[in-house]
């Protein structure tokens, strides 16, 4: 049965605030009903900082889709994050931005975030509402500021039409963007791929799925666990440095060295459709990813202990077992969830 967590929020209830939160004026809207599985994660989205609203969602959709957030109008959040795509950059193993400039980290999927407590490969930030300053403030995405961003919407008349409707009054300013893109992303719910139906117990897997799962749950699972298949934890895999892009990962947050290229473990809801792989994009294919742990782990002293064991390093797995386990992780394709209407553009 799945829950259902309402948001009631207040008709003509006055908002007082500081400058770190959200003034939401004089507010008329409905609450936006989040629903997910009873065996998802609890929510971590702050609902009390950011009110789930059927217009706020509305109206942070509209911004995701919006190119005015960057700096010359043409660059979206959605022009990295493709519905169709589990709203990956599909095809790219790094992000392309603005102007054609290049980052140098692969866009993560945008599913189940109201669940989780850290985003980015580097776990930087802990707050989903904030976590757009950085792509759209960044040189190489999108290369903007919010001064910017709210002269140009404010000239609008729809948004700031908009803008009443989600929070009493039309002004528009830097909280209630983030606050808007924060509903958004955290309406964006996957919960309906044949795993979840095998977990409800509506259908049986077939047998070389079966035989896949039991192997995933045997060699994978000490790290994608639980329902979102992610323990969240930044863990060294043995991968090369990548000196193209300078990335070491946890390291550029905490400069400690024993964090270097520690990554955050992803979700692997959607993982067939979310290709390329791993932090810069570096595994076109499921197969090259998992000929990687079995064959490609080097060893290093940060090394994640799970991927040395027993005097072995890597995951040892013959062909058969890689071939299960990949049929196993297509039954986590949501397609309700990339054609769902809620999340498109239009």
């Amino acid at each position: 049965m799945n829950k259902i967590i309402t948001i009631i929020l207040g008709i003509f209830i006055l908002f007082s605030c500081n400058d770190d939160d959200i003034d939401y004026g004089q507010i008329v809207d409905e609450p936006y009903q989040l629903e997910f599985p009873s065996y998802f994660p609890q929510l971590t989205f702050d609902t009390d900082k950011y009110p789930l609203t059927k217009n706020g969602v509305e109206l942070g959709k509209k911004l995701f889709y919006e190119g005015r957030l960057s700096r010359n109008n043409t660059i979206s959040c959605a022009f990295c994050h493709i519905q169709e795509d589990a709203f990956t950059h599909h095809g790219h193993p790094v992000s392309h931005g603005i102007d054609d400039r290049v980052g140098i980290r692969n866009a993560p999927p945008i599913q189940n975030l109201a669940f989780l407590n850290r985003f980015m490969w580097d776990g930087v930030i802990h707050d989903l509402a904030q976590q757009p300053i950085s792509p759209i403030t960044a040189e190489e995405e999108m290369d903007s500021t919010f001064p910017e961003i709210i002269k140009k919407l404010s000239d609008d008349a729809n948004y700031r039409n908009m803008f009443r409707n989600a929070f009493g009054d039309d002004q528009i300013n830097a909280n209630r963007i983030l606050s808007a893109l924060g509903q958004f992303m955290a309406s964006v719910v996957s919960k309906d791929s044949r795993y979840d139906q095998f977990l409800r117990k509506e259908i049986n897997l077939t047998e070389t799925e079966g035989k896949g799962l039991q192997l995933f749950q045997q060699k994978c699972s000490s790290c994608h666990k639980g329902a979102l298949l992610t323990d969240e934890s930044f863990r060294n895999t043995g991968m090369y440095y990548n000196k193209q892009h300078k990335d070491g990962g946890l390291y550029r947050v905490t400069l400690d060295s024993a964090d270097f290229m520690k990554f955050r473990v992803p979700s692997l809801r959607n993982i067939e459709m979310t290709k390329p792989y791993m932090h810069d994009g570096r595994f076109y294919s499921l197969e090259a990813v998992l000929d990687f742990y079995s064959d490609g782990v080097q060893n290093n002293q940060h090394l994640d202990p799970q991927l040395k064991q027993n005097g072995q390093i890597g995951i040892p797995m013959t062909d058969q077992e890689k071939k299960a386990i990949i049929a196993f992780l297509k039954t986590l394709n949501d397609y309700s969830f990339i054609h769902n209407p809620a999340y498109a553009e239009f």
